[in-house]
């Protein structure tokens, strides 16, 4: 049973920094795709960034230039570095993975961590 577990969340200042980590267990081979989202409070789910094996990347429009992805297919672990966060970052953070291409549908990634609290403040 593949599990992933993130790591990293906290609360921080306008203008600060956050690095959080997703490791995945359990799974054979390297997770072909894995992904970051989040939910603030009364909001859909959403995309942040995701990063195939081979090095396809996707960052979602509110976060390129600040977000940076990082995938370490040996550990099978996840990386976001957030920088320059703003108080409208504030969310659970997900990580997700499916070992297939990176689907674009939210619902069809397969296996999901149970979320990181990520708090900016102005």
């Amino acid at each position: 049973q593949v599990q992933l577990v993130e790591s990293g969340g906290g609360s921080v200042q306008a203008g600060g920094s956050l690095r959080l980590s997703c490791a995945a267990s359990g799974a054979r081979y390297s997770m072909y795709c894995m992904g970051w989202f989040r939910q603030a409070p009364g909001k859909e789910r959403e995309g942040v960034a995701s990063k195939t094996t081979y090095g396809t990347t996707f960052y979602a429009d509110s976060v390129k230039g600040r977000f940076t992805i990082s995938k370490d297919n040996a550990k099978n672990t996840l990386y976001l570095q957030m920088n320059s966060l703003k108080p409208e970052d504030t969310a659970m953070y997900y990580c997700a993975a499916v070992n297939r291409n990176c689907p674009s549908r939210i619902s069809d990634f397969i296996y999901w961590g149970q979320g990181t609290q990520v708090t900016v403040s102005s």
